[in-house]
């Protein structure tokens, strides 16, 4: 067989990697629980239609055409595609299931999706998604927008122990914004945002052109935007400079003073449990135009052009069955994303690849079996352990133990009185052991995520 070739844009880990991946799934799921979330799984596939309902062109939709082509299919008569986010299979399962959950519904969901859209940094075509949602069935309090980026904070703080750089999630409220220009006149509310949204990528004066051109707005309109999006702050001392910047332009709304009271409490609360992570920034716009209330964005602090590994918002009329709408707020976090720039980059490491914290060494081939005997005992009492693979000089037994990064090697007495005997290749300290009694350092039990210079 030839050589194959990687396709790109389809991650795969080498097993240090998969621990690392492991890892970060871990801690999301316990964080995410901690806080009440229950885990659900969706389907991968949904039909085409509901998935392009939102905007998205067919050419990121990866099509199942084989179940289209066969003649016997039950679902010939619809097109399917995979999911390229979790977003639309959550709104179509709170429809297909709110008689049998509580709401408001906690949910987090862990999954791959697929986007066919071109690979780059940090960018797949398959890729691992966690989100964590709050939905209600007809409303949603304003805390629960407070509550869910702090909860990502949380995942994330306990994440820079292992070497994750400092992250900062930047919030801002769709009601200041549109607030804001219906204040100035604007009435393309939508095609400001979408404008608003491209700052980072192609600069202010490029923005304020866009706004001229496309949604009618006036240079002293454009400029006002511009001031608007240059806001952040950390304290709500940013609630009063933009005030000072609606005063400034005569930009007077009701719904802009609705939103600051909510972004006001969401930055007095970070400044208590999330001090300097989580960020207003005015600039955020979130382009889709489903949100309605708070908006995020995350990124690596040294790391930005990354772009955002976490985002998300509140919704107020994603799932909808004529006679109730589910409210909602969210985040999603782009583990493929996150993984790829914590191995890329080198800033953590599994302290070994394989789970084996012991190896035991076989004498001989007619006496393998009281070397699974110990590794029994062994695996009983939550130690990982496997057998050499053969009967070779202990030297070579050591080496492939050495190669595989396992800490441990066990050796069997000569069946006299002598105990076993383990041995800690790194150090070369040999100690009697019985597989009843004996355990390697919690540190060694299990391979353990770390940051790359320790």
């Amino acid at each position: 067989m030839a050589r194959p070739t990687p396709l790109s844009g389809f991650p795969e880990w080498l097993p240090d990697g998969r621990i690392v991946e492991q890892h970060v799934l871990d801690v999301l799921r316990r964080t995410f629980e901690l806080h009440g979330f229950a885990g659900i799984e969706t389907r991968a596939v949904e039909p085409l239609d509901q998935l392009l309902r939102k905007g998205e062109t067919s050419k990121e939709v990866y099509v199942l055409s084989r179940l289209q082509e066969d003649p016997d299919s039950p679902d010939r008569g619809g097109r399917l595609g995979l999911h390229f986010d979790l977003t639309v299979p959550f709104a179509r399962y709170v429809l297909e299931n709110a008689g049998h959950l509580a709401f408001p519904f906690r949910r987090y969901q862990i999954q791959k999706v697929w986007r066919g859209e071109r690979p780059q940094d940090g960018r797949f075509r398959e890729f691992v998604q966690a989100d964590v949602d709050v939905v209600a069935a007809g409303d949603l309090p304003y805390h629960f927008e407070v509550e869910l980026p702090l909860v990502m904070a949380e995942a994330l703080g306990t994440l820079r122990e292992v070497g994750l750089p400092p992250v900062r999630i930047l919030v801002n409220n769709r009601k200041v914004a549109e607030g804001f220009y219906r204040g100035l006149g604007l009435t393309d509310v939508e095609g400001v945002l979408r404008g608003i949204d491209k700052l980072d990528k192609i600069g202010g004066p490029a923005v304020a052109a866009l706004l001229i051109e496309e949604t009618g707005a006036t240079p002293e309109q454009a400029q006002a935007c511009l001031d608007l999006a240059a806001v952040s702050g950390a304290d709500e001392s940013v609630v009063d400079a933009v005030r000072e910047v609606a005063a400034r332009n005569g930009a007077d709304h009701p719904l802009l003073e609705e939103g600051l009271a909510e972004l006001g409490a969401l930055v007095r609360a970070a400044a208590l449990r999330a001090p300097g992570v989580v960020v207003a920034d005015l600039k955020i716009a979130r382009g889709l135009d489903y949100y309605t209330g708070s908006v995020y964005e995350t990124v690596l602090v040294g790391h930005e052009q990354l772009g955002s590994i976490c985002s998300g918002g509140r919704y107020d009329t994603l799932a909808s069955d004529g006679s109730t709408t589910y409210p909602g707020v969210g985040l999603s976090i782009g583990v493929s994303r996150l993984v790829s720039r914590l191995l890329g980059a080198g800033l953590v490491r599994a302290t070994r690849s394989v789970p084996s914290a012991v190896l035991v060494a076989v004498t001989s081939e007619d006496d393998r079996p009281r070397s699974e005997s110990v590794a029994a005992a062994l695996r009983a009492r939550g130690i990982p352990v496997e057998v050499a693979p053969s009967a070779a000089k202990f030297g070579k037994q050591i080496r492939h133990a050495d190669r595989r990064g396992i800490p441990f090697v066990w050796f069997l007495s000569d069946g006299g009185e002598e105990a076993d005997q383990v041995k800690d290749i790194r150090s070369g300290e040999q100690v009697p052991a019985d597989a009843a009694t004996w355990a390697p350092p919690h540190e060694d039990l299990w391979p353990r995520v770390v940051p790359a210079g320790s």
